[in-house]
């Protein structure tokens, strides 16, 4: 449901806007990022089912592990447009036309501070090694976007001179980056409408005070058609503006389209998964809590009309809308959670099967599928047959390969299994998996400790949410050994999904 569009609108739907991704180089300032060559890859191939227009994949300069990173991400050849940062250095454009780019971005001082505190020159030096570096570039046969860096801070009047002389001299583009995240839209818009008249213009903005976004939707207002994003909004300090939040922004506000939109959600846990950065769950468009309703009034909201109240539908984004369990969840939602787990109750055994999870969240507890299921089956009288349990579990990592052995009863049966993984905890989850066979294709969809206390007797809690076919469950479980709360969880949860299958398990695969 996008919103009603007025005459007035500043970006008009038939916009032509495009999105360049910046993760594989200024993502990867991050402190503590550090991203393998097989790692961008894999990066570069979603960005590309995604549908960027523009992948930086480095700096060349950087190094030889850099250079082969980039020119893995060369040889895909993707349909996106592959480029390399450079400073003003020949010798930086040399090394990324030996990754075979396509283009470069060769960023240049714009402020005087960087003019000259940074590298030292004059205005006038800084025009001619601007035109002399372009032209370089261009002779090469590269596409060249010339970036003046500290744009925001910069006499606007000497922005102009500088970057009209990079477009005389041959680049494609210019770019106005908000490179320490200083400037508000109205600044802006200003500096981008400024440099729209002289040429094709892009946007790089940062989060430092909260404004990528609005910054971003400013400057295409003014007449950018290109803006520099990262996923999640990764880098440096505050991070880059998100490329997912730019893209829903344009494309529900404004009806301008510049990625594959539900590719988002995976693009996303992707580049989390590879980079070690957590998602807030309060994060725009791909946070945990985005399409998750706690709230009985939202939930019952919800419910009745989808759009009730969220702006526009997960599925947009490759999302799904998720009902939570706490202390604000009222009757509609513990109905709508029991009937996803088959589960039958009449309206007064809800009632206080809702008064009893409200008691839970009233003690600061998340209420995991787990346990409203293990409320529901004390208030209706139902017992329920375990269709897996643990029965015996150990696991070692003291010599060159953890190992683990395990001990189920399935459908009553035991199963005995062992594995091997890169710690105890992996060990333990692949004898898991050995165990059940092909039982245990649930997918893991999240693992994370949840809370550890402090002293010698310290106890871990271990949350893990698992997955099949369309269902879900989330289980959390509390031990002093965090192998044993792992494996707790993971086989309290595939129990879980699996005790509403009518087949009984099949034997393990061999």
């Amino acid at each position: 449901m996008p919103v009603q569009h007025s005459a007035d609108q500043t970006i008009p739907s038939d916009r032509t806007v495009r999105l360049l991704d910046t993760t594989l180089r200024d993502g990867e300032q991050a402190p503590g990022v550090s991203l393998s060559p097989d790692e961008k890859v894999e990066i570069a191939r979603a960005l590309e089912r995604a549908g960027v227009a523009v992948i930086e994949a480095g700096s060349a300069c950087t190094g030889a592990g850099e250079r082969q990173a980039i020119s893995r991400v060369t040889d895909l050849d993707l349909e996106a447009t592959v480029t390399s940062f450079c400073r003003g250095l020949e010798s930086d454009i040399d090394l990324a036309l030996d990754c075979g780019v396509d283009g470069v971005h060769i960023v240049v001082p714009a402020s005087d501070r960087h003019v000259e505190g940074k590298v030292g020159t004059s205005r006038e030096d800084n025009l001619e090694t601007t035109a002399e570096l372009v032209e370089y570039a261009t002779d090469h046969d590269l596409w060249v976007e010339v970036i003046g860096e500290d744009g925001s801070r910069a006499d606007l009047d000497y922005l102009e001179d500088l970057m009209g002389t990079a477009l005389d001299a041959g680049a494609d583009r210019t770019c106005f980056a908000d490179t320490v995240g200083h400037t508000g839209p109205e600044r802006t818009a200003k500096a981008v409408s400024r440099l729209a008249d002289l040429g094709p213009v892009s946007a790089h903005t940062h989060d430092d005070l909260g404004l990528g976004v609005t910054n971003a939707i400013a400057a295409v207002s003014a007449g950018a058609d290109l803006v520099h994003c990262t996923v999640n909004g990764l880098g440096e300090r505050a991070g880059n503006v998100a490329l997912e939040e730019v893209a829903i922004a344009l494309h529900h506000v404004y009806d301008v389209d510049t990625v594959d939109l539900e590719e988002l959600y995976d693009l996303a846990q992707l580049v989390s998964r590879t980079t070690g950065v957590q998602l807030p769950p309060n994060k725009a468009v791909i946070g945990e809590n985005a399409f998750t309703h706690e709230s009985g009034i939202h939930t019952d909201g919800t419910l009745k009309d989808d759009k009730m109240y969220e702006p526009y539908a997960p599925e947009t984004v490759g999302r799904e809308r998720r009902l939570a369990l706490g202390k604000h969840t009222g009757r509609a939602g513990v109905k709508a959670t029991l009937e996803e787990h088959g589960v039958d109750a009449d309206d007064d055994e809800i009632a206080e099967i809702a008064n009893r999870v409200t008691e839970l969240g009233d003690r600061g507890r998340r209420v995991t599928d787990a346990d409203l299921l293990a409320v529901a089956e004390d208030v209706t009288g139902d017992d329920r047959e375990r269709v897996v349990e643990l029965l015996d579990l150990s696991a070692t990592s003291g010599g060159a390969v953890p190992t683990a052995s395990i001990r189920l009863a399935v459908d009553g049966e035991e199963r005995v299994a062992s594995g091997t993984g890169s710690g105890p905890v992996d060990a333990a989850v692949s004898a898991v998996r050995e165990a059940l066979g092909s039982a245990a294709d649930a997918e893991l969809e999240s693992y994370h400790v949840d809370a550890v206390t402090g002293g010698t007797d310290a106890v871990v809690t271990v949350e893990v949410t698992m997955a099949k076919d369309d269902r879900s469950v989330t289980v959390a479980r509390s031990e002093a050994d965090i192998t044993r709360a792992s494996v707790e969880a993971m086989v309290d949860a595939l129990d879980r999904l699996l005790a509403t299958e009518t087949e009984p398990l099949a034997p393990a695969d061999d």
